[in-house]
């Protein structure tokens, strides 16, 4: 039986692996990766990468399966907000890159099969 100590550090693992996944995935389909795991007061930013001139902030998900709607459906409304409040701290941290055009993107991995690269997953206003 898992504790719930151990069943953090599965998770952890898993949530790690998953962002390696993602990132050799989305660097053998062109984007280049500027910083990994970017974390403010109001959440983290799992990979951040330049698909040509945008910058590209990418959420990961892991799921073993498609229950409850699967990974991609994981990534509800609130998350959504704490991941533009991330971003905006990141651009306002990083001037050099406040003018490029930016995206929000969602990897998806369920089981052991290819991820679902949702780009434009989501829009802040």
């Amino acid at each position: 039986m898992n504790t719930p100590n151990e069943r953090d550090r599965q998770r952890k693992a898993t949530g790690l692996d998953g962002e390696a996944r993602a990132r050799r995935y989305l660097e053998a389909q062109g984007l280049d990766l500027i910083e990994t795991n970017y974390r403010t007061r109001a959440g983290e930013i799992d990979l951040i990468m330049a698909d040509g001139q945008t910058i590209v902030f990418v959420e990961v998900r892991v799921r073993r399966s498609r229950g409850f709607g699967g990974a991609a459906a994981s990534v509800t409304r609130t998350k959504q907000q704490k991941l533009a409040q991330a971003a905006s701290h990141w651009l306002l941290n990083h001037g050099r890159h406040a003018a490029r055009p930016c995206r929000f993107d969602v990897i998806a991995f369920e089981g052991d099969g290819p991820p679902d690269w949702i780009r434009g997953a989501f829009e802040v206003s």
